[in-house]
C-alpha cells in the first residue's frame, strides 16, 4: 500500500541549518505537499523546455517564432540554474551531488544555453534535449509506492545481474565471431564479383544482424552451405535471446521484495532507503 504522507523531517542532528533542511525537503523529497508541488512544477518546466527546443528545430516554426522560443529557452535556463544552485547549497556534500548522475544531467541541462553566448559557429541548442533524462524524476511525483519500488528494483536488479550478463555477452560475442568467420570461409570467394562476404568483419556484422533477429537482408548467403549455416545461426539467436531475460527477471523479483521510500539523504542525496530506515545506507548520515 502507498506510504502515508509524513510530517516534516527536519532534524538538527543532520548538520543542516534550518533553512537548508527546509529547502532540502522541498527539492529532494516528495512526501510533503510542498515537495510534491515542486516536483510537479519541475516536471512541467522540463517538458516545456524540451518542447521549445524541439519546436525551434522545425523550420516553419523556427522561422516565425524563433526569437520567442529563444527567449523562452533563456527563461527555462535561468530557472534550472537557480534550481541547480539550490540543490548544491542545501546538501552537506555539494560535490557528492555534483558528481552524481542527476547532478551531471542537471549541469548539462544548463551549460549548452550559456555556451551559445560564445562565438561558436555550430549551434548547441540540440544538446538541450538531454533534459528529457530528468523526466526520470516522474517516479517521485505521483507518490505511488509501486513506481518508486519498480525504479529502484530495476537498478538493483541490473547491478545484481551484471556479472551474469557479462559472462553471457562474452559467450555471445564468441559465437558471433565464430559464425562470422565460418560464413566468410564458406561465402567469401574472392573471384566472385557478387560476393558479399568480403572480410571477416563483414561476416561478423552479418552474424550480429542474424543472431539478434534484426535481419536487414543487405548481406545474404548465396550457397546452400551458407544458407544452412544461416538457418543454424537464426535458431541459435532465438535460443539465446531468452537467457538475459530470465537472468534479469529473477533479479527483479528478488529486488521487489524490498520496501523503499522517497527519502533523500541530506548528505549524499541518494534515494532507495527502507521506510523505517534511520540512517543512510550509503554514507551513514541520519535521515
Amino acid at each position: 500500500m502507498p506510504p502515508i504522507p509524513r510530517q516534516s523531517s527536519l532534524r538538527p542532528e543532520s548538520g543542516q541549518r534550518p533553512w537548508q533542511a527546509l529547502v532540502h525537503e522541498i527539492i529532494y523529497e516528495a512526501d510533503t505537499p510542498a515537495g510534491k508541488a515542486f516536483d510537479v512544477l519541475l516536471l512541467i518546466l522540463i517538458i516545456g523546455s524540451v518542447a521549445a527546443v524541439m519546436l525551434e528545430s522545425v523550420p516553419s516554426i523556427g522561422d516565425r517564432w524563433g526569437d520567442e522560443l529563444r527567449v523562452l529557452e533563456w527563461v527555462f535556463t535561468i530557472l534550472f540554474t537557480i534550481e541547480y544552485v539550490l540543490r548544491l547549497i542545501c546538501v552537506l556534500k555539494p560535490m557528492g551531488y555534483a558528481r552524481s548522475f542527476f547532478g551531471i544531467v542537471d549541469l548539462l541541462a544548463i551549460i549548452p544555453t550559456y555556451l551559445t553566448l560564445l562565438p561558436i559557429e555550430q549551434s548547441l541548442q540540440a544538446a538541450l534535449v538531454i533534459r528529457s533524462l530528468r523526466l526520470i524524476r516522474v517516479f517521485r511525483i505521483f507518490k505511488l509506492a509501486q513506481y518508486l519500488t519498480e525504479a529502484d528494483s530495476l537498478l538493483i536488479a541490473m547491478r545484481a545481474a551484471a556479472a551474469k550478463i557479462t559472462v553471457f555477452l562474452v559467450i555471445v560475442t564468441s559465437v558471433v565471431l565464430i559464425m562470422g568467420s565460418l560464413m566468410y570461409i564458406v561465402e567469401g570467394d574472392p573471384n566472385d564479383p557478387t560476393n558479399q562476404f568480403t572480410s571477416i568483419p563483414k561476416g561478423v556484422y552479418w552474424a550480429v544482424v542474424t543472431m539478434t533477429t534484426v535481419g536487414y537482408g543487405d548481406v545474404t548467403p548465396q550457397t546452400w552451405l551458407g544458407q544452412t549455416l544461416a538457418a543454424f545461426s537464426m535458431i541459435i539467436g532465438y535460443s539465446i535471446i531468452v537467457v538475459p531475460t530470465g537472468i534479469f527477471s529473477v533479479e527483479v523479483i528478488r529486488a521487489m521484495d524490498k520496501s523503499l521510500s522517497t527519502r533523500s539523504c541530506p548528505s549524499c542525496s541518494k534515494y532507495g532507503h527502507a521506510d523505517d530506515a534511520k540512517f543512510c545506507k550509503h554514507c551513514g548520515a541520519p535521515l
